[in-house]
């Protein structure tokens, strides 16, 4: 008959648990675009991409190639994502444990004295106490017992919040792949601009030389009497603006040499490096198609997993609207004298129950956390989509780049060329009375600065070929 209430209460309380589960708000739906155009810009749909090239081909500066090698090892940034992935992976643990039974074992000791005129002490009096069966007034408890504890997983909750640790797992591995992607990209850019600020420093070296020279003969001819004290202060003056450039660029060599070293974690040292950096040749690029993207930056993969873990919560916390199964039960040893404690069958206690409870007044707290697990699952699809049309763009913007720079580069060697002629000829001229001094200095200055734009735009070239090998995901594979 007890057994027969116990079963009657559980039904009641299921079914009003069941009641209360009723009118669970929707989860909001929203189609994932993951289409994409079929190619980057003209008609071209080839599928080769450098993008497959692992970085230590892809790179043949075998100085470029150390650095990086070193900032693999030593990159501060690498290595707090690397523990993050660590976090992620003992996350994993923690949800898997949720699905197994928990299992206490503990003992402990208390002493009981019962009021006479409570129903407990009635019942002890209405007792009879013999001689050898004398019941101990206070009453010891001694016990010792393992406790068991586990929820029966019946709407999938717990397993898909260990999916959704899984899944966020994953997306850490690539997020550690994106930083690794970036960080490759970014040691190649700086060397290359160190290699570029060398360039410049040589040339302008050069032109404070011939600034110099030109500098002398001024001051020869005004002692001849045929130029004047203005002309060798304007020559004078330029010099000096081109010494002060060179420490420009000095203070430029030593910042870009010092962030090379705070990115491979070491304090500041010289970076080994190639000199003649006008002689690089860009390395040739191909870029595949748009939908290889999807396979290939982790930024993408890392954004569809962090999709993929949200619509998880989603379930987890639409799930807490339905009633909950537990279940827990115990067996140990318990007596009033530790001397009775492990005699058997007397002492041994055990007992098994389950209970089922579903949500009844606090369903505000809950609709508002699945509300939220809507909308953060609406806000990683559209960071998914924001990150493919962002990598989209990023290519795009490269391969353009990549050819303008090309056909810059060509029509600035030829100015840089003229410019370099017209600096011996400005020269005759002068001495020959057929110019004057301010026709040679602007020559210089403008060949000067035609020089230095011819290094940058190669530069730039460099840096273009880098940020295409990132942007189509190279570098971390």
């Amino acid at each position: 008959m007890f057994k027969l209430k116990i079963t009657h209460c559980l039904g009641v309380l299921g079914m009003t648990a069941v009641m209360a589960s009723c009118n669970i708000p929707k989860v909001i739906q929203r189609d994932e675009n993951k289409n994409t155009p079929a190619s980057f810009g003209g008609e071209s749909i080839d599928t080769t991409n450098s993008a497959s090239i692992q970085w230590k081909q892809f790179f043949s500066d075998q100085n470029l190639v150390n650095l990086i090698d070193t900032a693999l090892k030593n990159n501060q940034e690498l290595n707090i994502t690397l523990q993050e992935v660590e976090i992620a992976r003992n996350e994993i643990r923690m949800k898997q444990q949720a699905l197994l039974p928990s299992v206490t074992l503990g003992g402990g000791v208390g002493v009981e004295k019962v009021g006479r005129y409570t129903s407990q002490g009635a019942g002890d009096a209405s007792t009879e106490i013999k001689p050898g069966r004398e019941m101990p007034d206070p009453l010891g408890d001694f016990r010792i017992a393992a406790v068991a504890n586990w929820e029966v997983d019946i709407w999938k909750k717990l397993r898909n919040s260990k999916k959704a640790a899984i899944t966020r797992y994953l997306s850490t591995e690539e997020g550690k792949n994106f930083v690794i992607t970036n960080l490759i990209a970014e040691i190649a850019d700086s060397y290359y601009e160190l290699l570029a600020l060398d360039n410049q420093l040589e040339i302008v070296r050069q032109n404070i030389d011939l600034q110099k020279n030109a500098l002398e003969i001024i001051r020869v001819q005004k002692e001849a009497m045929r130029a004047t004290e203005l002309a060798v202060q304007k020559f004078q003056a330029e010099v000096l603006k081109t010494q002060s450039l060179e420490f420009n660029i000095l203070q430029q060599i030593k910042e870009t040499e010092n962030r090379i070293n705070f990115l491979l974690g070491r304090f500041p040292q010289d970076i080994p490096r190639e000199k003649n950096f006008i002689a690089l040749v860009p390395t040739s690029v191909r870029a595949g198609i748009p939908s290889q993207l999807l396979g290939n930056r982790p930024d993408i993969k890392q954004a569809e997993l962090d999709l993929a873990a949200a619509k998880l919560d989603v379930k987890v916390a639409r799930a807490e609207f339905y009633p909950s199964l537990g279940i827990s039960a115990g067996v140990g040893f318990q007596a009033f004298n530790p001397a009775y404690l492990f005699r058997a069958p007397e002492s041994i206690l055990y007992s098994i129950a389950g209970d089922i409870a579903g949500p009844l007044i606090n369903r505000n707290a809950i609709k508002a956390e699945f509300l939220n697990a809507n909308a953060r699952q609406v806000q990683a699809l559209f960071n998914y989509e924001r990150t493919i049309l962002n990598a989209y763009l990023e290519v795009s913007n490269n391969l353009s780049g990549i050819s303008n720079l090309e056909k810059s580069y060509g029509l600035k060697s030829q100015q840089v060329d003229a410019l370099t002629r017209s600096i011996d000829i400005s020269g005759d001229l002068f001495r020959n009375a057929r110019a004057d001094y301010l026709e040679v200095l602007m020559t210089q200055r403008d060949a000067l600065e035609a020089k230095l734009e011819l290094i940058e735009t190669k530069q730039q070239q460099m840096s273009a070929v880098v940020q295409i090998y990132r942007s189509l995901g190279g570098g971390w594979k």
